[in-house]
């Protein structure tokens, strides 16, 4: 089975890259100019299916695995037998190593083996090459960007989750507490006020966990863990709250972006 593998290293922590790398925006571009097309949601998250197409042929491909460690999609339904993409992040003193690599598997016979040395492993290249391009390009922009953060408050071995009432396109959805940063306001410092102004409560936040997570282009989402330290969640400007296990987890109707952070906040 045919298989292409890159690297490169890039300026930037390894939460960042692979929060460049949930950006389903940037796979888009990058494959764009090769005559290839791929649409999903905002951002990538383990169980999202991606649509790929080329010409009249497309395909497939579900999501395997998106966190800090990188991004793996599988074909479940297109021309090919077998085609897998991952991206593995390693980090070094020098920035992140982005390991890039594809494997794909060609209709049998004479043909298909001409087609992976003729066409495959040369548009795979190409492929391969614009993606490390514009992870690279979009690390660099999430450096400036600007910050949201959530609070992944666990209690009692649950974690609280807020139902969202308001604008109507998101009404109804879950999402962990929080909002953004304000103007020389430290991540752990808008976490507490955040939650005071949200539910009323006191916490204290902790480690980051999961990648930085694209909102926009100049915007993204940093979750941390908070401990419950005085009050009761009493939701101001959402609809309701609930204290979820694990279990609980993926039955919610989750807002793109914290979907992308629930395998990291697995409960132990």
């Amino acid at each position: 089975m045919p298989e292409l593998r890159t690297t490169t290293l890039v300026d930037a922590p390894v939460r960042t890259v692979a929060g460049a790398l949930l950006d389903t925006r940037l796979l888009a571009r990058s494959v764009r100019g090769l005559g290839l097309r791929i649409s999903g949601g905002p951002v990538l998250y383990e169980g999202a299916a991606l649509v790929g197409s080329a010409g009249r042929v497309s395909g497939t491909l579900a999501v395997t695995r998106a966190d800090t460690t990188g991004v793996s999609a599988e074909l479940v339904e297109g021309p090919l037998p077998r085609f897998r993409l991952r991206t593995d992040l390693r980090h070094t003193g020098g920035g992140t190593l982005v390991v890039d690599s594809v494997e794909w598997l060609s209709p049998g016979g004479p043909l298909g083996r001409l087609a992976d040395v003729v066409v495959g492993r040369g548009l795979a290249l190409k492929v391969l090459r614009a993606r490390a391009a514009a992870v690279s390009a979009r690390s660099a922009e999430l450096l400036r960007a600007r910050v949201v953060v959530g609070a992944a408050i666990v209690h009692e071995g649950r974690l609280l989750a807020q139902q969202r009432a308001y604008p109507p396109d998101t009404a109804g959805k879950w999402e962990l507490p929080g909002g953004r940063v304000e103007p020389g306001e430290t991540d752990h410092a808008a976490v507490i006020r955040e939650c005071a102004e949200e539910l009323a409560i006191t916490v204290t936040p902790g480690d980051q966990v999961g990648p930085d997570v694209p909102l926009r282009r100049d915007l993204l989402l940093r979750a941390y863990t908070a401990t419950l330290t005085a009050g009761t969640p009493t939701p101001a400007d959402h609809q309701a709250t609930r204290w979820l296990t694990t279990t609980d987890l993926p039955t919610l109707d989750w807002l793109p972006a914290d979907r992308a952070l629930l395998p990291s906040l697995l409960l132990p």
